[in-house]
């Protein structure tokens, strides 16, 4: 492997040991000092509420209860996937930019999958308690059952659909509702960085870096 590639690894490595982290010590905290769907004011249109979910992100629901496994299953083989081809995109020179947006997608698919192989058995999880580490009585669920911490929330603002429409007009709703974590983040800033400067980039196979 020639230096320039050993150093591109080591910036991929460090942004998903980084990214990891983060993401774990923010839920750790959050899972065991606020109480399941406890929220903070942070400001007007920034709060930190606790929430788990069965889903792929933001809070959507896809997958429940046995079928959970198969969910969890199914992301650590996209994260086998997304692994490899970090590989080829290094061994192939391509952009660091690139390189690392693909890294920090595998943060984030990583993050959760922590999330759903171990805390379903490290924590346990009631309404109105907070969260213990490794309780006598046991986790909330087996091993690769577990839920996702989330915790971000952006009500960026709120308003009334206009009378005319049907079905839902005269209903309130609030923009941007979704609840979601740091490691979807790294995933969505990703992606949209990719589609942003990189889409070119995927379809010609160009090899020139930054």
């Amino acid at each position: 492997m020639h230096s320039e590639q050993k150093k591109t690894w080591i910036c991929a490595s460090a942004l998903i040991l980084a990214i990891l982290l983060v993401d774990q010590i923010v839920k750790f905290y959050v899972k065991t000092h606020f109480y399941l769907h406890e929220s903070v004011e942070v400001t007007s249109w920034f709060f930190i509420r606790f929430e788990e979910n069965n889903g792929i992100a933001f809070g959507l629901e896809f997958f429940k209860g046995n079928n959970k496994m198969i969910l969890t299953i199914l992301r650590i083989i996209a994260v086998g996937a997304l692994g490899y081809y970090l590989h080829y995109v290094i061994k192939k020179k391509h952009r660091l930019g690139f390189v690392l947006s693909i890294a920090a997608i595998i943060a984030g698919a990583a993050g959760n999958i922590i999330d759903c192989v171990f805390y379903g058995y490290c924590f346990n999880s009631s309404i109105g308690q907070v969260a213990q580490f490794m309780p006598e009585e046991g986790g909330y669920a087996p091993l690769l059952c577990g839920k996702v911490v989330d915790m971000l929330k952006f009500p960026l603002f709120s308003a009334t659909w206009p009378e005319w429409l049907p079905l839902i007009g005269g209903d309130s709703f609030t923009f941007f509702s979704p609840i979601f974590n740091l490691a979807d983040s790294a995933i969505t800033i990703s992606v949209f960085v990719i589609l942003i400067f990189y889409r070119q980039y995927l379809s010609d196979g160009s090899k020139d870096k930054e």
